[in-house]
């Protein structure tokens, strides 16, 4: 079964989707190929390193329309038995109803793009989606055989954003990459991009994702500007792409509190420096305003290090339970007492929150499974088509 995938843009620097995609074509079920179509130009460098198929289509001139996707799609389409749509808002869904409704099987992979705090932070742009909603992003919803989530919560969150909304909805297990390379021997590649953090005697907090207002940066150093004076060996790294030079203005809260030799931004970590980083820290943190996974917890839990995140991350109820990590409100308050609550627990109490954290992942978030399962769903359209098909003698 040969599987196409659609999205704006494979950027790693894009975050969420594109990780996506490269672990659930990487851990594709025995029977199953995968290619990838893109508004990405042509000559975009990121492409070289990407191990599979990537058809770009875009141009240097616009990243959200191209006059070649639909025609290639439409000329491609007998070569795939079923397409996922990674996003929303992006002309990709458009060219995929197009060129795929009613004929192929095709999938939306929401990837949190529906989450209602969007309406209440930016009302104004809510306002201008809804007319691109009842054009065309309704219509891609509604005719897609499955509109797919990460959990429940964000299945439900879903129906919140537009009054009027149909589709078919399939909660699909999430996750990270379980195969994970020797990380303690990866620190050195973490130092080297951090080289103002100290090696030795120090385990700092962990914040990994963007450096952007949804992900509660402001909180963060707010919160640890109240805590670092009672814990002089604590530091903080501030791991991330800064695509609005958010930097800037965070700095002047450390530089204010005194603190600007104890919080590192090493920019955006990839492959052994990012791995580096986790096997360095105590801890990770994300106090976002809104995460429907957050594929760098799963990543966390994977090598061991408890999270402590927000309550609107949309897995903080099974963090919670699960006990391999701590959960609070997205205000300074709340991620002050995470921070706290971090550092009041003693030596055997972190030890067995670490313990728990492989627990956790392999048992909920390890992408050898889930991948498998997302692909499947194409398995069930396919045995629909089969029940009521005529028999042939």
């Amino acid at each position: 079964m040969r599987i196409l995938h659609i999205v704006g843009s494979i950027n790693p620097a894009a975050g969420g989707p594109t990780e996506a995609i490269r672990m659930i074509i990487h851990y594709r079920p025995p029977g199953y190929e995968a290619e990838v179509a893109t508004l990405d130009s042509p000559d975009a460098p990121f492409l070289k390193e990407l191990p599979f198929t990537v058809h770009a289509l875009g141009t240097q001139s616009s990243a959200w329309y191209s006059p070649k996707l639909i025609p290639w799609l439409k000329a491609n389409r007998d070569r795939f038995d079923g397409v996922i749509v990674h996003g929303l808002w992006e002309f990709t869904g458009m060219a995929a109803l197009i060129a795929f409704g009613g004929k192929k099987p095709y999938l939306v992979f929401t990837h949190g793009m529906l989450d209602p705090y969007f309406k209440r932070r930016y009302p104004l742009k809510h306002a201008k989606k809804w007319v691109y909603w009842l054009l065309m992003q309704y219509w891609v919803l509604s005719y897609a055989n499955r509109v797919m989530f990460t959990t429940e919560l964000e299945r439900n969150l879903a129906q919140k954003s537009f009054w009027l909304w149909k589709w078919n909805p399939a909660v699909v297990s999430y996750g990270a990459d379980p195969q994970l390379p020797d990380i303690e021997a990866l620190k050195p590649a973490f130092y080297q991009r951090c080289p103002s953090l100290p090696q030795c005697g120090v385990q700092p907090i962990l914040f990994m994702a963007r450096i952007d207002p949804k992900k509660g940066c402001d909180l963060l150093l707010k919160a640890f500007a109240s805590v670092a004076f009672a814990h002089p060996d604590l530091h903080l790294v501030m791991a991330g792409p800064d695509p609005t030079n958010l930097r800037r203005e965070l700095q002047t809260i450390i530089d204010n509190a005194g603190l600007s030799d104890r919080v590192h931004w090493p920019g955006m970590l990839r492959g052994d420096a990012k791995w580096g980083a986790f096997a360095a820290c105590d801890a990770f943190i994300l106090p976002s305003h809104q995460e429907n996974f957050g594929i760098a917890v799963a990543e966390a839990l994977a090598c061991g290090r408890p999270v402590l995140i927000s309550d609107q991350v949309n897995i903080a109820s099974e963090i919670a339970a699960d006990g391999c990590g701590l959960v609070e409100p997205d205000t300074v308050a709340g991620t002050t007492r995470l921070l706290e609550r971090w550092l009041a627990l003693s030596p055997g109490q972190r030890e067995a929150m670490r313990d728990q954290a492989h627990q956790t992942f392999a048992s909920r978030y390890d992408m050898r499974r889930n991948s498998a399962a997302i692909l499947l769903l194409f398995d069930t359209f396919k045995a629909k088509v089969a029940a009521v098909a005529p028999e042939v003698y």
